[in-house]
C-alpha cells in the first residue's frame, strides 16, 4: 500500500511539473508541418524548407531559434506578454496578431553570430560551422526545460575536420538561456560567440556582460520596436574581445567547451522596456 501511495504522488508531483513547465519546442518541414524531434541534411542548409529556418525553443518570454545554414547563428523571436506562441503561431504572427499582443520578429541577425550564436577561431579569423558532411537539428521538452541542438560534422578547421554540436537551453521561471558548444574533437578548438548591435542602439558594458537596446531595422515586422539583447560570461573562459563594427566577439581559450548565458527583453512589455530596466533585469 506504501509504495502505491508513493507511486501516486510521483505520478502527481510529475503531472504538476509538466503543466507548470513554461518551455516549449519547435521543429518541422514546412512540407507537412509535421513536429518532429530531429532533422538531418548533408548538405547542411534547409534555411528555406524547414519551418522558421531552423529549429526553435522557448520560455514565457522569449523564443530562440538556430538558422540550419551556413549560419547558424541565433535569432529571437520577442513577446510582449508572458505566455507560449510557437505551436500557434510558429514565429510569424500577422500584422494584426501583432498588434493584438502577439510577439514578433523584431531582431535582425544579418551575417553576424546573433545572440549568441556560436563559430570557430583560427587565430586570426572567424570560421563559420560550414561546410559539413552532414547537419542535425534535435529538440527535446523535459521537465522544467526545452533545450535545441544543431550538430555540425566535419567542420574543417585548421588543416582538420571538427564535429561542433551547440546546445541552446531555456528554463520555465527563468528569462535568461543557456547556451553551450562541444568540440566532439580530441584536439581544444577555439570558439567564437558575442552579440550583434546596430546604429544608434544603446551599448552597456561591464565585467562579463554586454548588453544592447534599441531598434533593430526589421523588415518582416508589422512595427519598429526597441529590443534588448545581452550575452552573460565568465571573462577567465575568454581571451580577447573583437568588435566588427556590427558585432561583440568573444573568442574562448582553446578548450574543447563553452559556455554563456543570453537575455532579451522588448519594449512592448510593460515591466521591462528600456535599458535601465534590462540592466536592472540582468543584474538579478
Amino acid at each position: 500500500m506504501k509504495r502505491i501511495t508513493l507511486l501516486l504522488f510521483a505520478i502527481i508531483l510529475i503531472i504538476q511539473t509538466q503543466a507548470q513547465n513554461k518551455t516549449d519546442i519547435s521543429l518541422f518541414m514546412r512540407s507537412d508541418s509535421l513536429q518532429q524531434a530531429e532533422i538531418s541534411a548533408e548538405s547542411g542548409d534547409l534555411y528555406s524548407t524547414i519551418g522558421h529556418h531552423g529549429p526553435a525553443i522557448e520560455n514565457e518570454w522569449m523564443a530562440l531559434r538556430i538558422y540550419f545554414s551556413d549560419k547558424a547563428a541565433i535569432d529571437v523571436y520577442s513577446k510582449a506578454r508572458p505566455q507560449l506562441e510557437l505551436k500557434e503561431k510558429e514565429w510569424y504572427p500577422t500584422a494584426e496578431e501583432q498588434k493584438e499582443g502577439w510577439g514578433a520578429d523584431y531582431y535582425k541577425v544579418g551575417q553576424t553570430v546573433g545572440l549568441g550564436g556560436v563559430r570557430l577561431w583560427d587565430g586570426k579569423k572567424v570560421v563559420k560551422l560550414n561546410p559539413v558532411s552532414n547537419r542535425t537539428a534535435r529538440v527535446v521538452k523535459e521537465l522544467n526545460c526545452s533545450y535545441m541542438e544543431m550538430l555540425s560534422e566535419g567542420v574543417p578547421y585548421m588543416g582538420r575536420k571538427v564535429d561542433v554540436l551547440v546546445r541552446v537551453t531555456v528554463y520555465s521561471g527563468q528569462r535568461n538561456a543557456k547556451v553551450e558548444a562541444f568540440a566532439l574533437t580530441d584536439q581544444p578548438v577555439q570558439f567564437v560567440t558575442g552579440v550583434n548591435y546596430h546604429r544608434g542602439q544603446e551599448i552597456y558594458k561591464t565585467d562579463g556582460l554586454i548588453a544592447t537596446w534599441g531598434l533593430h531595422p526589421e523588415d518582416v515586422a508589422a512595427e519598429l520596436v526597441e529590443l534588448g539583447a545581452a550575452i552573460i560570461y565568465n571573462p577567465a573562459d575568454f581571451m580577447q574581445t573583437e568588435d566588427d563594427g556590427k558585432q561583440f566577439l568573444l573568442i574562448s581559450k582553446p578548450g574543447k567547451q563553452l559556455k554563456a548565458w543570453i537575455s532579451s527583453a522588448c519594449g512592448r512589455e510593460p515591466e521591462v522596456n528600456t535599458m535601465d530596466e534590462f540592466k536592472k533585469l540582468l543584474s538579478k
